[in-house]
């Protein structure tokens, strides 16, 4: 496979998934670059915009399996991954695996659950794996989480720790439809839901090869300065309480080589970085309040001032 193959592929899955979610080319293009790159997907809105239809036309174009968890605050840890059982029959214990065991798992309003329960993803969404009785399980790859949450609604529910924002690569928000978007969604599922006879246009060994091709995609050294000096830029102390970690700048990394191999480059340009740094870093700052300015603007602020590296320099 070629990066204009992986172009391609990605491209067709956009394509399949917007016979139901109609537009949001952008938010499309950044979930299929954190599939690409194994990262996750922390999606904040109101309820209605698309989150739980998004996440399933994409298990269907990807020919891959599908499960959704609704976290509520007694969902328990062995709700999610899974639990020993005794069987009568044989007098042993048994492992019976829980809804992780998928490609695409939908954590719908995570945080309505205790932080008991959100921290049970940690080792599955970190190290793609569970370890229950000692023994250690391998989920299938590729494997995506797709966490929803409300940004307005806050009664009973318990907010995301910083170290469980950390394990998200992006977080985006879909929002309400245009004027022409919702003409366009009406008349499409007024007689019935696109999603019923949405076919499959991936296949699994597809996505895997774009997962170990993408790693591939070349970083200059002229790009990898420009990502630490925003990282580092991005933790003034006046400003900012927790900035990105250097997990956080590993992160963007990977997220520009997958951006790029989305787009058929196999090479990262400095408009990548521009582009992915408010995803995969907003969440995972704290600004101090005093200033009232939220994470997104004073990265763009940020984004601005830094010398951007030339031509000449790649």
């Amino acid at each position: 496979m070629e990066y204009r193959q992986i172009a391609l592929l990605v491209e067709k899955i956009r394509h399949n998934i917007q016979k139901v979610i109609i537009g949001k080319d952008r938010e499309l293009e950044l979930v299929l670059s954190a599939l690409i790159c194994g990262g996750h997907v922390l999606l904040e809105d109101v309820p209605g915009t698309g989150k739980t239809t998004l996440a399933k036309a994409l298990a269907r174009s990807m020919n891959g399996g599908f499960a959704r968890v609704q976290f509520t605050p007694d969902l328990l840890p062995a709700d999610v991954t899974g639990t020993r059982v005794f069987r009568q029959q044989t007098g042993d214990f048994a492992f019976v695996r829980g809804p992780v065991f998928t490609n695409i798992l939908l954590a719908d309003e995570i945080n309505r659950a205790t932080p008991r329960t959100q921290s049970a993803l940690l080792e599955c969404m970190e190290e793609r794996q569970v370890s229950e009785g000692g023994i250690t399980y391998a989920l299938d790859a590729p494997f995506l989480v797709i966490a929803t949450q409300n940004p307005v609604e806050t009664q009973g529910t318990f907010p995301l720790p910083e170290a469980q924002l950390d394990r998200f690569l992006i977080r985006i928000s879909l929002g309400y439809p245009t004027q022409e978007e919702a003409l366009a969604m009406m008349r499409r599922f007024c007689s019935a839901t696109p999603l019923a006879s949405l076919e499959p246009v991936a296949e699994m060994s597809e996505l895997r090869e774009a997962g170990r091709l993408y790693a591939q995609c070349e970083v200059s050294e002229p790009i990898m300065s420009y990502i630490a000096a925003l990282c580092e830029a991005a933790r003034n102390p006046d400003r900012v309480r927790l900035g990105p970690s250097p997990r956080a700048m590993l992160s963007l990394m990977r997220a520009c080589q997958a951006l790029a191999a989305v787009r058929g480059r196999d090479y990262v340009i400095p408009d990548d970085v521009k582009e992915m740094a408010v995803p995969v870093l907003n969440h995972r700052m704290l600004m101090r309040g005093m200033h009232g300015q939220s994470a997104q603007s004073f990265l763009q602020e940020r984004l601005q001032q830094l010398p951007v590296p030339t031509e000449e320099a790649l």
